[in-house]
């Protein structure tokens, strides 16, 4: 049995409304939900980019789900920053809250003026942040000298167990990599059923523990050129592999590389269907690859029609547990 969660796209929809939103979540039958952190959004169509942590209080506040927030910790954020909210939010909705932890993208970290490092460099930075984090929720004063800066650190606000720190990794190398310290691994589909099963592989084989979740970005509507039509409004920016998508620092720059991207090539990164039956396939298919969780997310910005279809005629054909 899967987990299905409902994805809250802060980079498209004003928090008002995502917060309306994840709470007909919870209430058409979704059991878990989880969130993007971006001071940018990944294209000026988009047009948002509401706080995360201001939003996940209200958001666990308003639902009984579970929640999750991927985030980058190291320059925008220094990482005693971040322990220090994901032990407030942990101590007060105890075993509801987890954070995946990655490299991060030019776009929200070049606003604090700091260079914009290599991967290698940018990987060993998340590493030593994790390793402060974890110190941090456990209690330890902390002091670190290396790609983070730590001073006397301590976070006197916890759960009595620490949340989950999960890997957010689009390649077999991190995958395999952040095996060593994660508790747990959220990716998309980047690539065909092969690439997500090597990915599984390359995290378990290599001692990860915990779930491997997936978040996988779909359009709907009821007519399947309109469904087309907002992937390609909304989602064209977002086609681009690994490092431009890492590498580009502004909203305007995704734009101007998208200009060029036909409606056509937007099946390649978005599930795109009229048909219920037909996400239903696809996410049942995500699920016998093996994945724990997945998060569903509608790149419209308008998403009560979704939420309100998939839960009368696609988690209706689906095995959806709680976590």
């Amino acid at each position: 049995m899967t987990v299905y969660g409902f994805h809250a796209s802060h980079e498209q929809v004003p928090p008002a409304d995502l917060l309306a939103a994840v709470v007909r979540a919870e209430q058409v039958g979704f059991t878990a939900a989880m969130c993007s952190d971006h001071f940018s959004p990944w294209s000026a169509r988009q047009g948002q980019s509401g706080f995360a942590w201001s939003w996940l209080g209200a958001a666990l506040q308003a639902t009984g789900l579970p929640f999750g927030v991927v985030n980058a910790p190291g320059q925008r954020y220094h990482p005693a920053i971040i322990a220090q909210a994901i032990g407030t939010l942990g101590s007060m909705y105890p075993g509801r809250f987890w954070a995946a932890l990655g490299t991060g993208e030019a776009s929200n970290e070049h606003i604090t003026g700091d260079p914009w490092p290599r991967k290698e460099v940018r990987q060993q930075r998340l590493e030593e942040s994790v390793d402060v984090i974890r110190k941090l929720l456990s209690g330890e004063e902390v002091s670190h000298d290396g790609l983070v800066t730590v001073d006397r650190a301590r976070v006197w606000t916890r759960p009595e167990e620490p949340p989950a720190l999960l890997a957010a990794a689009v390649s077999t190398a991190t995958a395999e990599r952040s095996a060593a310290w994660a508790d747990g691994m959220i990716t998309i589909p980047a690539g065909d059923d092969d690439h997500l099963r090597r990915m599984i592989a390359a995290y378990k084989d290599n001692g990860g523990r915990g779930k491997v979740c997936l978040q996988v970005h779909l359009s709907y509507h009821p007519d399947e050129d309109e469904a087309l039509r907002i992937a390609h409004e909304q989602w064209r920016s977002n086609v681009f592999p690994p490092p431009f998508c890492w590498d580009t620092d502004s909203a305007e720059a995704f734009d101007l590389a998208a200009e060029h991207v036909r409606p056509e090539a937007m099946h390649d990164a978005v599930r795109i269907s009229s048909d219920p039956g037909r996400h239903a396939g696809w996410l049942q298919n995500y699920a016998d690859l093996g994945f724990d969780a997945i998060y569903l997310h509608h790149v419209g910005q308008q998403q009560s029609e979704f939420l309100d279809v998939f839960g009368a005629k696609v988690l209706s054909q689906l095995e959806v547990t709680h976590p």
